[in-house]
């Protein structure tokens, strides 16, 4: 049975998935999915804590699922701009884990990680599968990953 390693940028899933299709990423059925593909033996949701109660469900959500909630404070500057990055700790992870595994999965859409993908295919000789919004992926993390799955249809859950 194939081994599987799971990262989910869970701010840039949010804010394309929004953008693209005004609802939610459905990530019990992203679940089920890769469970069709083998067996899930780390799964990450990278998340930014605002400390909002509906945050707070929603991060009880994934831990149900099966995912370790890695957070990271929001901050939020004297200019009105905020940040809560997880690029560095992602691909610490990844590299990390991508020996161990026969899959790496990255739910993104950011171009940042194409360098990445690149590296572990090479020296780790893992399939790298990308999920991402289409119209909202990086091309180039799309040609950096061994497939990509686009979110849609049952990946997409309404508004409530």
């Amino acid at each position: 049975m194939s081994k599987i390693a799971v990262f989910v940028d869970v701010q840039n899933i949010y804010y394309t998935v929004r953008q693209a299709y005004r609802c939610h990423f459905n990530y019990t059925a992203f679940w089920t999915k890769l469970l069709a593909r083998g067996e899930i033996v780390t799964a990450y949701a990278y998340a930014v804590d605002r400390r909002d109660q509906k945050q707070v469900q929603f991060q009880q959500i994934l831990k149900d699922i099966g995912f370790e909630v890695k957070l990271k404070p929001f901050i939020q500057r004297s200019d009105g701009s905020a940040k809560g990055d997880w690029d560095v700790g992602i691909t610490l992870d990844v590299l990390e884990h991508a020996d161990a595994v026969d899959t790496v999965v990255l739910a993104s859409g950011d171009g940042d990680f194409d360098l990445l993908l690149d590296k572990v295919r090479q020296d780790s000789r893992v399939q790298a599968v990308v999920y991402g919004v289409p119209s909202l992926t990086a091309a180039s993390l799309v040609r950096a990953a061994s497939e990509f799955c686009p979110i849609e249809g049952d990946l997409l859950l309404s508004v409530q």
